[in-house]
């Protein structure tokens, strides 16, 4: 697990994971690889619902949106970036498991977050194969 800097709101993926994607040219990759490459320059405390939906759908800098995400969930379970309610949600969930297995406490936050909303959750029919499958569910 990452230790996070006291500022690391303030900076982007890019300057905390210290590797810099290539700038692409307007004409290069498609409407998603734009919009991840635009947002690893995000400043942290700027993203939006819909940026974290986005980022962690693709799995990217999951080490440091995660706990933005559950921040995100606490308030609102259901919070919803630009598709549907509860998208954020659905794709926190569907995180490979090797994270859930990496980072005990974020599975422990989350975890806590949905227990008593399982059936809710389910009526939505979100999968909670990845989640559950974590070597950290008892």
């Amino acid at each position: 697990m990452i230790k996070l800097e006291n500022n690391w709101r303030q900076k982007s993926l890019e300057s905390l994971e210290k590797k810099p994607w290539p700038t692409l040219s307007s004409d290069e990759g498609s409407y998603l690889i734009k919009t991840c490459n635009s947002l690893r320059k995000k400043q942290l405390q700027d993203f939006t619902t819909e940026d974290l939906r986005i980022m962690i759908g693709q799995e990217i800098g999951l080490y440091f949106l995660m706990p933005l995400a559950i921040e995100t969930l606490t308030d609102n379970l259901f919070a919803e970036g630009d598709m549907y309610e509860g998208d954020l949600l659905k794709n926190v969930l569907e995180v490979d498991t090797k994270f859930w297995d990496d980072n005990k406490n974020y599975w422990q936050q989350l975890n806590d977050i949905i227990e008593d909303r399982r059936q809710e959750i389910a009526k939505m029919k979100f999968d909670f194969l990845k989640f559950d499958n974590s070597k950290h569910r008892q």
